[in-house]
């Protein structure tokens, strides 16, 4: 792969499994993708949802949502306790892997954070090639099971950053069939999309070229990968989980779609792998001459879309 040049951008898609509901393992294994990344000279690697430590995959699957369940709340606690914690530091290996592979880096986490109790929230975090935090964007809306285990987020993380030619955003798994959080992304002229994901093909083979097609940018989907075997012996009730689990919980479904809607890499199912691919803004410049979402088809005389970025418990930093 050649190195990013004025025009183009080297990107990389991490598929990987984690070492599930362990946060230093998981941070080790994402921390040995960046630098790989960093050897492949890219300026931007991507993690799923949810990735450190690991998406709740059990609550489908142990009846999740009985009241009073004395396994449900083992589990929690035990995930409360692996989450991340970005003021204790939790993530500072990661910022100084970025910094030595001189590479962006956006992972799914979950985050605990103690200004709001025990509560968590499903987070995609954005660290600049300096190891720098730049983001910390909380999902809007949890879905479905979701809400046994996170809490709501806030319009705080809903901002583009810079990368190269490309006004690089981000969303959380559903959050990417929201039209209006779309939209506050492309307001900031979004070029280069990444949508998390848990790890499906089911949820990225149809939205991906959707999304690039309607924002006239590069949209990058990532997803991670669960299988019953990533279940570590030390994980809270393993063997109960080992049987209660199906063989796949995550397949994968990694995939980017170029500014037309067309596929650079089609969905990549059950490989854990390092999905590599250089992306040319001027492909972005070619399909807004006919149309630009936030440009000359916006009609701000007309529409109008605000966005409260105010965090509870937090400063507003916009």
């Amino acid at each position: 792969m050649t190195a990013s040049t004025p025009e183009t951008t080297v990107v990389a898609l991490a598929q990987i499994a984690p070492i599930w509901l362990d946060r230093a393992a998981t941070l080790s294994r994402i921390c040995d993708y960046v630098a790989e990344a960093g050897r492949a000279q890219t300026r931007l690697v991507v993690f799923g949802e949810g990735l450190l430590p690991g998406y709740p995959f059990w609550i489908e699957h142990t009846d999740g949502a009985r009241f009073e369940s004395a396994l449900q709340k083992r589990l929690y606690a035990h995930y409360v306790d692996q989450a991340v914690n970005i003021a204790r530091g939790d993530l500072a290996a990661l910022c100084t892997a970025a910094r030595r592979a001189v590479v962006w880096v956006v992972v799914g986490c979950i985050e605990h954070d103690s200004l709001r109790g025990q509560s968590v929230f499903c987070s995609l975090v954005v660290i600049d090639d300096q190891g720098d935090i730049r983001n910390v964007h909380r999902k809007l809306m949890p879905t479905y099971e979701e809400r046994l285990v996170w809490a709501q987020g806030d319009g705080n993380g809903l901002r583009t950053f810079a990368l190269d030619r490309f006004q690089l955003g981000a969303l959380n798994c559903w959050e990417n069939w929201m039209p209006l959080a779309r939209s506050a992304l492309y307001a900031q002229g979004e070029s280069l999309h990444v949508a998390l994901w848990p790890g499906s093909t089911r949820n990225t083979e149809q939205i991906t070229p959707f999304i690039a097609r309607e924002g006239r940018s590069y949209a990058l989907s990532v997803s991670g990968l669960m299988r019953r075997t990533d279940i570590p012996d030390n994980a809270p009730e393993a063997e109960l989980l080992r049987q209660s689990l199906p063989e796949s919980s995550a397949n994968g479904g990694s995939c980017i779609a170029g500014p037309d809607g067309q596929w650079l890499i089609p969905p990549c199912r059950d490989q854990e792998t390092l999905l590599i691919a250089e992306l040319d803004h001027r492909r972005v410049r070619e399909e807004r001459q006919n149309f630009d979402p936030a440009g000359h088809y916006s009609r701000p005389d007309v529409l109008e879309l605000r966005v409260n970025p105010a965090r509870p418990g937090g400063p507003t930093e916009r």
